[in-house]
């Protein structure tokens, strides 16, 4: 939630015609007087999102886990997302730091107490969240206009997918490997975003009667996908390693290698993911 109310304040060529508040994501009110010109980004989710909006010029320092675009190769890295490093934020002089909720409350109280002005945006687990996490940050940075376009844009690519899916016929069982081999096996439980990815692009989650993000060896062979998906560099190893070559799946070349920043984290890509598996699935 947020509101726009009166400003007292002289306002700048910058800066906004009203202040504007919100309740984020720790249920903390953070009121802006203005439109932030020095952000630091500790979410590659919401740096994606700064470049979408066309804001990507008021980025002074982004984390680590921050690949994409190509253009962030250049940008000041300022770490990672536990134990951030206050002393690094401060030498840049930002007047605002946007983190998801990964960032855990302790640090985001650690950086309030050294003087910075820290935004938690929802690092979202519903495709839907998207648009409202693009059109909160397009508020806060005064790209509305430019915001709107991008979730309307998402919202109408993921109802265009789901008016392509074929309800009358057997649904695939699909599997997303997270992990693999002598550390244990993942895949995606319901409730996280890679399941509702799953879904929305026609397919059936094995994971979607999990809690957890652990499987079993012996719960993956009775789950027993039409459909396999792992990122591009895993790929190769996984259909070489035993037992997983023996999957059906991997016998019938049904093992499909796909960008890791599609599906991994919340971001706008995430559509690109729905439209990559839609067509498989077809």
């Amino acid at each position: 939630m947020f509101a726009v109310i009166a400003c007292h304040s002289p306002q700048t060529e910058t800066a906004r015609e009203a202040c504007f508040s919100y309740t984020d994501y720790y249920g903390r009110t953070v009121m802006l007087d203005s439109v932030p010109q020095r952000v630091i980004s500790l979410s590659p989710a919401l740096t994606e999102m700064m470049f979408l909006l066309g804001a990507e010029d008021k980025l002074v320092g982004i984390s680590d886990f921050c690949h994409y675009p190509s253009a962030t190769d250049t940008m000041k890295r300022v770490g990672g997302l536990l134990n951030v490093n206050v002393e690094m934020l401060l030498s840049l002089n930002p007047d605002a730091i946007i983190i998801g909720s990964i960032v855990s409350k302790q640090d985001v109280e650690n950086m309030e107490r050294a003087g910075l002005k820290v935004l938690v945006i929802r690092e979202e687990t519903r495709l839907q969240g998207l648009s409202d996490a693009i059109l909160l940050l397009g508020h806060i940075m005064d790209k509305d206009e430019i915001a709107e376009k991008q979730a309307e844009k998402i919202r109408k690519q993921l109802d265009d997918i789901s008016q392509t899916v074929d309800t009358s016929v057997v649904v695939k069982k699909v599997y997303y490997v997270v992990g693999f081999g002598e550390q244990g096996d993942f895949t995606a439980p319901a409730g996280s975003h890679i399941h509702e990815i799953i879904t929305a692009a026609g397919g059936k989650n094995i994971g979607e009667s999990l809690k957890t993000w652990e499987i079993s060896r012996e719960f993956l062979f009775q789950s027993d996908p039409d459909i396999i998906l792992i990122r591009k560099e895993d790929a190769e190893r996984f259909v070489g390693t035993s037992p997983y070559n023996l999957l059906r799946a991997v016998k019938e070349n049904h093992v499909y290698a796909i960008e890791s920043g599609w599906i991994d984290n919340v971001s706008p890509r995430n559509v690109n993911a729905v439209e990559f598996i839609n067509q498989i699935l077809k």
